[in-house]
């Protein structure tokens, strides 16, 4: 191998965990308002190119005859402006312009990115040293094809530096409001699927399981027992209790699903960036999302003291979860372009809806709140 390619992967190696320890450090700093404009194209131009460069590399590599030179040239343009690039563009995304969420997972999916890339590196260089030990060995001998296996291998590498690449390129192509519209139907089904394990749930198949597991030896015993007609009464009375309590989640989780469309809709379909116009806006993203997350957490915990036949604990999960959906919808009562106005409430559908939302949340928890205390 030629003294400066080596060099060149060597400087390739190292530059990649540079640049990983600079996004991973970044994403962990407090950063101030970058006002930078250009992130986001630059973000998708670099990854874009990124991808492009990858894939020269990789014919470049499984090609015989191997070229130095070739291989040399995309090497030297990943080090000095592609990688470059795409850390700049990843550093420039902060919390305090694109919100912290979307810092995270830019610097998640730059550094999956790098860590794909050096796996790449890593495997043209081991090519680079069969080959040279191959020449040592017998300087006359033709250049060889690479084996299957090995073809392969760098293959495999590339597919999974592309996948890396088009990931980036695509979190900067929908931004902002397409990260959050996004994760927004992730949470949307999460509380979709815990609504229906709750309404396939029955108390009574609970209360057949638990029998079934008795030994014929404590039945008999039960049998005997001058209370097991109180018992029997009692398992009544839990079981009817936990079927009215069932009923009464159902009714009032169903508003709360509700709020996941209708914000989407409203306040984050096609609005372009308008979220993102002030500090303001940007603090209302992050509010929405950290409430919007909460939700299917607090749903999964009133769902598991249900069906522990913990009522009381059930009622104050789901207290919970009411209070982290007025607040996500309180957050966006009022349009984007509005934020400016303060205390002053604008009045458009959304708006209205949520005054209906508020009004139907009061009636469906008042057996939560009755359960919560009890």
């Amino acid at each position: 191998m030629s003294k400066q390619l080596a060099t060149l992967l060597a400087t390739t190696l190292a530059l990649i965990d540079q640049f990983q320890e600079t996004v991973s450090s970044s994403a962990r700093a407090e950063q101030p308002s970058s006002k930078d404009a250009q992130a986001l194209p630059l973000l998708s131009a670099s990854s874009a190119t990124l991808k492009a460069q990858v894939t020269k590399l990789s014919l470049l590599t499984i090609t015989s005859p191997f070229t130095h030179s070739a291989v040399a040239g995309v090497l030297r343009a990943c080090n000095d402006s592609v990688l470059p690039s795409l850390v700049t563009a990843a550093m420039l995304v902060t919390p305090a312009d694109y919100t912290k969420a979307f810092q995270a997972e830019v610097c998640l999916l730059v550094r999956a990115a790098l860590s794909e890339f050096r796996v790449l590196v890593v495997l043209v260089k081991d090519v680079l040293e069969k080959k040279e030990k191959e020449k040592g060995e017998d300087p006359k001998k033709k250049e060889g094809e690479l084996v299957k296996s090995e073809k392969e291998a760098v293959t495999r590498a590339t597919g999974r530096v592309w996948d890396s690449c088009d990931a980036v390129t695509e979190v900067a192509t929908k931004g902002v409001v397409g990260f959050v519209m996004h994760r927004v139907e992730q949470w949307r089904d999460l509380v979709r699927d815990a609504v229906q394990e709750i309404e396939e749930w029955d108390p009574e198949e609970d209360d057949d399981f638990f029998e079934d597991l008795m030994g014929e030896e404590d039945k008999e015993d039960d049998d005997e027992d001058d209370d097991d007609d109180d018992d029997d009464e009692d398992d009544e009375e839990e079981t009817a209790a936990l079927k009215e309590q069932k009923k009464n989640t159902l009714r009032f989780l169903k508003p709360i699903a509700q709020i996941y469309p209708s914000i989407a809709t409203n306040r984050l379909k096609n609005v372009g960036k308008a979220p993102l116009s002030s500090a303001g806006g940007v603090a209302k993203l992050e509010a929405l999302m950290l409430n919007l997350q909460s939700i299917p957490e607090q749903v999964d915990e009133a769902a598991g003291a249900l069906y522990e036949a913990n009522m009381a604990k059930a009622a104050k999960f789901l207290k919970k979860t009411q209070k982290h959906a007025a607040q996500a919808v309180e957050s966006v009562a009022s349009p984007w372009n509005d934020v400016a106005a303060g205390d002053k409430r604008v009045t458009d559908k959304f708006s209205i809806w949520s005054s209906a939302w508020f009004k139907v949340m009061d009636e469906v928890s008042k057996p939560i709140d009755a359960a919560a205390t009890a």
